[in-house]
């Protein structure tokens, strides 16, 4: 196994710049999800991790090799697509070792390589049955032992659970991290699914527009974004932007008046007092840091718009009065009803203040 360093990394198809200067170090043996929303570039990258695109400028190292100009094929990074890409000819058994055979390795070589991949991702039982006889989940594994069985130093994955109903992709997370575990492989895995990356990842690389916005740990980025988009991009549901201005500076914090909730007031932590009176700005708020109505506490007052009953907690969206909705997580069910009035209450400790550019404060 190995690590994997991009220095620089551009990409632009003709006078379109895709990507914008990509600096990252990915640890031997560490498992890094890029994610970001459709269009950012994030597929574009892997493949030019793997050689499948090459790079308008920059350098990509795997291990201590410089591999920016070398062959996919010679890179050794085994892909794994969104598609499965299996041939539906061949029994699981063709399909793993079919590379292993293009490559001449002897038969009896081949047979013990695939025998041991199958019995890693529980496809013993399978290894005669063609494709059209699997499941989706099966055919996934099927598509992840063939790049096993290469032994490569790097695995990247391209969207590999988006073919795959709800219930499959959660169990196919859990195959993912557990082959993870036991392989100790370093894994570079591409998604639109924020869920996707806070359960898979060790660190999570967060794109827009052919940029990086933040790299840190899944709670680091949850606790501690960098911008609004981070902070917007990454949580479920998604964090609550509240319009604010500036009342007041000063040691206890900074005093802002919710000019979405008739002037309610509420002291932000003194680490965010670097903010001028007067001064707009927008407070980010997780929807499970909105509870029943706390006296102690700022209390907004709103209808409640649409109640899910989750089971386990409920999520509320709640009118806000400038227009737009307000996203309250509760645990265990909920009482509200569609069309009645509610009063929350706002933890100030977990409110984060963005300026209108959508910068961290």
């Amino acid at each position: 196994m190995a690590g994997l360093k991009l220095k620089g990394v551009t990409k632009a198809f003709g006078l379109v710049k895709v990507i914008h200067g990509v600096d990252l170090e990915i640890a031997d043996g560490e498992f890094v999800v890029l994610v970001g929303p459709s269009g950012c570039g994030k597929s574009t990258l892997l493949r030019i991790i793997s050689g499948l695109e090459s790079a308008s400028s920059g350098q990509i190292f795997i291990g201590l090799d410089d591999v920016t100009t070398v062959d996919p094929a010679e890179r050794g990074a085994a892909m794994v697509f969104q598609s499965y890409a299996l041939y539906p000819h061949m029994t699981v058994r063709q399909n793993i070792g079919f590379g292993l055979r293009m490559a001449g390795m002897p038969k009896d070589q081949v047979s013990v390589q695939v025998e041991q991949a199958a019995t890693m991702l529980e496809l013993t039982d399978l290894l005669d049955r063609k494709p059209k006889a699997l499941s989706g989940g099966q055919r996934q594994r099927v598509a992840i032992g063939r790049a096993i069985v290469r032994d490569p130093k790097l695995f990247l994955f391209d969207e590999p659970l988006s073919n795959l109903d709800a219930e499959l992709r959660v169990q196919m997370r859990l195959e993912i991290a557990q082959l993870h575990h036991r392989m100790g492989a370093t894994m570079v895995f591409v998604t639109h699914d924020q869920v996707e990356a806070m359960t898979l990842a060790d660190r999570i690389v967060v794109l827009r527009d052919g940029r990086v916005e933040q790299v840190g740990t899944p709670i680091e980025l949850y606790d501690n974004p960098a911008n609004q988009f981070v902070a917007g991009f990454i949580g479920s549901p998604r964090m609550n932007f509240l319009g604010g201005k500036v009342d007041s500076v000063g040691p206890d914090g900074a005093v802002i008046s919710l000019t979405d909730f008739n002037e309610v007031r509420v002291t932000v932590s003194p680490a965010t007092a670097d903010v001028k009176p007067g001064e707009p700005v927008q407070v980010g708020l997780r929807p499970e840091h909105i509870q029943t109505a706390d006296p102690l506490r700022p209390v907004l007052s709103a209808e409640v718009q649409v109640v899910e009953q989750l089971g386990s907690m409920s999520c509320l969206y709640l009118a806000r009065p400038g227009g737009g909705t307000v996203i309250v997580m509760q645990p265990g069910h909920s009482a509200a009803k569609a069309g009645s009035m509610m009063q929350v209450g706002i933890d100030p400790a977990k409110c984060l203040l963005f300026d209108l550019a959508g910068q961290r404060l």
